[in-house]
Formats: C-alpha cells, structure tokens, sequence
C-alpha cells in the first residue's frame, strides 16, 4: 500500500472516522473520544448543528448533546483555548496553564482592559458565586453592535483568559463564570509544566489523535521559536527511542509517525460516508487535508462573498478513506427541513457512494433535528447520471 494512503486510514482510523463507533456509545464514549483526539472545538455559527456537537456526532453514532454539557457538570471537561475555543479532558488541565500565565504576564487579551471592573468583576463572583455576563449592566450610550462586546463582557473573558476565571457551564450558549477553586476537582493537577514537557504533551496529543504529524502541525497557531524548539527535540528523542519514524509527504514535507502503527498492517475502511465539521479535528489544517487527501478545503463563512466558491458553510463528505467532495446545506429549524443547496463530487466514487450518501444525509437531518430535506432527490439524480 502507498504510504499517503496508509497515513491516510491511520490518521482516518485514530481519528475514530474509519469504521463505526470507534470509541463505543454514549456518554462515556464521548469523553474517550475527547481525550483520545485532544480537544473539540467550540464554534457559534449555528447553520447546521454547532461544531462541538457535529465533530462528536460524527464519531458516536448515537451522540447527544446532553452527553457533552453532562461531562462539563461532571467536570471531566473544562473550557480554554486549544487553538482554539475548545472542549479539553480535565485531566489535560495543567497544559493550559502556560497560555493563562502568559497572558497574565505579558498582554491583555483586549485592548484597554478595565483593570478596575476585572477586579469589582472577580469579586462580585467570589461573593455571589457563577455569573454571567448578563448578570452585569451595560453603562455605554448609543448603539452598540452584536461583535462589540460590553465592558463587563471583556473583563471576564479577559479573568477566564488569564486564569482567574473558569466556566462552570453554559446556559444556552451563555457561559456561567467562577472560581477555578470552585470548578477544579481535587484530583486536578495544577502544576505549570515546564517548556520540555509541554512540547511532549503537544507531541504526544498530536501522535494519538492522528497517528502522524509535522512540526508545523504540532504547533499549530502556537507562536514562539523556544516552543517550536522544544517540539523538535522532543521529536529527536523519539526517534532516537524508535517510537516514531520520519515519512515524506508531498512537496518534499516531512512527517512524524507512530512506528508501530506504522509497521503494522493498514487498517481497512469500510463503505460508510460521513459529513464533517468544517471544524473537525480532521480537516481543520488545510495542509493536512492537501498533503494526504489531495483534496483543498477552506471553510468560506470568513471568505467575502464575491470570492467564494462553493458556499458560506460548505461541508467536507468523507467516504471510506477519502474526501471526495463537499455540500452546501443549511438546516431550518423552525420548519424542521434540512436544505441541500449544492453537492460536489471532487475524486472518484464507487457504485456504493449514491445510496450510501442518501442515507448519510437522511442521518444528518434527523441529527439537526429536521424530518424534511429538500432537493436531495434531484441532487442524487444528478450524481447518478453522473456515475
């Protein structure tokens, strides 16, 4: 077997994306896949079901979102910034505490942070116990717009940045602010790793959820020469133990891989099609997705509308060990109907891929709640014609 195609149903496969179930069903599934991929990433656009909820659903045939806020008020899961706004296993907590010190010592996360507020704010919560923003009044006059924030909003993004906030839980998709004492389990360890061991964390967190990874996609939107340092030495005395190997990618890149994962026989793929999170821990590096998938995705929600090409929040279709192609659609909730706007098929597909995507989309309706799905006969007509 070629070696981007093994990579790519190692990466497939410990990404929990190969076959069925991967890692079970139901609530406790959710919390191995989570720990087991690193982070699930938080986003608000809500087109189709948010992200969080969609990259699980994605894996767990049977998810709910009631899984993930339960694990939250388990306090198995905390909130921060992976690289991102993300979900992480509470266990992983103390490698979030570089960023918080960071941010505390060196920069406000906003502009002219009112230091004053953040501390009334702080102790308003160590007091009442969680708020939110809500609970705080806004003083400015005249018009505000939806992205501008109001002070007290900033000043708790700003204590939860830093550390000296957490999320409790969500209402909605209000966040409850409080202490970390408060939120933290006893069992947490909150030492601040050191350089070295961060690295290894962000190795280590890399090569389970993907199987194999380039320097650059291990430190990911992570700024600072001394980290990208650390990750290559950390990488060296791997290899020197001989629990990763190098492999070449295209364009002449250079990859990190499992060893035994590796050696060992591919795994096979099965006929099942999957529509994924433009978000989805396996798709969200362009580089990735063109280095082993020969496919160049890029969601176009940021994009201006004049140089989209394939629609606002268009959705990679995954099928058995590829990505063949993307649809547009967009989930009515208050007419319970999912519309199929447009389906591009970009690589090669089997006689099974039709039906398989039918009822993949069917699926995906009834996970966005919606019973009715409009123009998916004629697209799948189309897709016929053109097999």
């Amino acid at each position: 077997m070629h070696t981007v195609q093994k990579l790519r149903r190692i990466a497939l496969n410990q990404q929990g994306l190969l076959k069925p179930d991967r890692f079970g069903r139901g609530k406790q599934a959710t919390l191995r896949a989570i720990e087991h991929i690193g982070y699930v990433q938080i986003d608000t656009i809500s087109v189709v079901e948010r992200a969080h909820h969609h990259v699980l659903w994605s894996r767990i045939s049977n998810y709910q979102p009631k899984f993930l806020n339960q694990l939250v008020k388990e306090r198995k899961l905390f909130e921060y910034w992976f690289h991102a706004a993300s979900w992480l296993p509470m266990r992983d907590f103390r490698f979030a505490l570089p960023r918080m010190t960071k941010i505390n010592g060196e920069r406000d996360w906003f502009k002219n942070c009112d230091r004053k507020l953040t501390r009334h704010i702080l102790e308003r919560v160590r007091e009442e116990g969680p708020l939110r923003a809500r609970d705080f009044e806004d003083t400015r006059k005249g018009k505000k717009q939806w992205w501008d924030w109001k002070p007290a909003k900033q000043a708790l993004e700003q204590l939860f940045m830093q550390g000296e906030l957490m999320v409790s839980g969500r209402e909605g998709f209000q966040k409850v602010y409080d202490l970390p004492e408060r939120v933290l389990p006893d069992w947490v360890d909150t030492r601040e790793p050191g350089m070295d061991e961060y690295a290894s964390h962000l190795v280590d967190t890399t090569l389970r959820a993907h199987g194999f990874a380039t320097q650059k996609s291990i430190s990911y939107l992570r700024k600072g020469h001394v980290l990208r340092d650390a990750i290559r030495e950390q990488l060296q005395l791997r290899i020197d133990a001989g629990s990763i190997t190098t492999v070449s990618l295209k364009e002449n890149s250079l990859a990190y891989a499992d060893a035994e994962l590796l050696e060992t026989r591919a795994p096979r793929s099965s006929a099942i099609a999957r529509i994924l999170s433009p978000f989805d821990n396996a798709v969200i590096q362009r580089e990735r997705g063109r280095d082993i998938f020969d496919f160049d995705y890029q969601v176009e929600c940021y994009v201006p509308q004049a140089k989209r090409q394939f629609g606002y929040f268009c959705l990679p279709i995954l099928y058995r060990d590829r990505l063949v192609g993307r649809v547009d659609c967009k989930a009515h909730r208050s007419e319970k109907r999912l519309e199929i706007k447009s389906v591009l098929i970009e690589h090669q597909v089997d006689n099974q891929f039709v039906d398989v995507l039918y009822h993949s989309v069917q699926s995906f309706a009834l996970f966005n709640g919606c019973s009715e799905i409009t123009n998916l006969d004629a697209v799948v007509k189309n897709l016929q014609r053109g097999k």
